[in-house]
């Protein structure tokens, strides 16, 4: 089970997030303040953090930094009242995954969280391996029974989004964001790049990237 540490100093809504945690299958560990979540941070070694900004001892954002330095590919989620550009421009900027403010969602949240735990997922793994085809993240490499394919790093990563979740359907939104960041809005970009990576790919391959009309695309093994 997942553990998330929630760093809130308002105890009803601390309560809130917890139940609503629980609910989606999560295992909260609550603190109010960041000296307490801090120590739980260490003790208790959760999957993911969520922290507000306004505590009462050091901020959200002094404790984001100092788990970052603790582990510095922990998902960490910030959640305040504070809805300036700068503070979340600031959020960012010290370790901060994603930035909400309240009152929040509760089905947003969840959906933010288990996004951020699959991208975890495959971050760590770095390596991904379906059929003949073999993926480095941390290389940026590509390799079809052993010998290299010559991708850019565009291909590369729209690829490797497919391959995380082998068989799914992804939408053309979660591509674009994905792959070239929310301000892309050029759809041919990915039908370009969707055809260079099955030329790149060619027959010898095991993995075929499908068209689902009015859906997205998914990569499947073919043997």
């Amino acid at each position: 089970m997942f553990k998330i540490l929630i760093v809130e100093d308002d105890f009803g809504t601390r309560k809130l997030m917890s139940i609503t945690l629980r609910n989606a299958g999560f295992l909260p560990i609550p603190a109010e303040n960041s000296a307490e979540g801090l120590r739980l941070f260490n003790e208790k070694n959760p999957d993911l953090v969520i922290a507000d900004i306004m505590l009462p001892d050091t901020s959200g954002f002094r404790l984001t930094e100092n788990i970052r330095k603790i582990d510095p590919d922990i998902p960490i989620v910030i959640v305040t009242a504070k809805q300036s550009p700068s503070d979340k421009h600031y959020g960012f900027m010290v370790g901060a995954d994603d930035y909400l403010t309240k009152p929040v969602d509760e089905e947003e949240l969840i959906l933010r969280i288990k996004a951020l735990m699959r991208r975890a997922k495959v971050a760590a793994e770095q390596k991904i391996s379906v059929g003949n085809l073999e993926l480095d993240y941390t290389a940026m490499s590509a390799k079809v029974d052993g010998k290299a394919v010559e991708l850019t790093q565009k291909e590369f990563l729209l690829l490797f989004k497919l391959l995380s979740s082998p068989g799914k359907i992804f939408t053309r939104n979660e591509l674009m964001e994905d792959v070239w960041g929310s301000n892309e809005k050029n759809d041919h970009t990915l039908n370009v790049h969707i055809n260079r990576l099955r030329e790149k790919l060619t027959d010898k391959c095991t993995i075929e990237i499908k068209s689902m009309r009015g859906l997205g695309y998914k990569a499947v093994a073919t043997a």
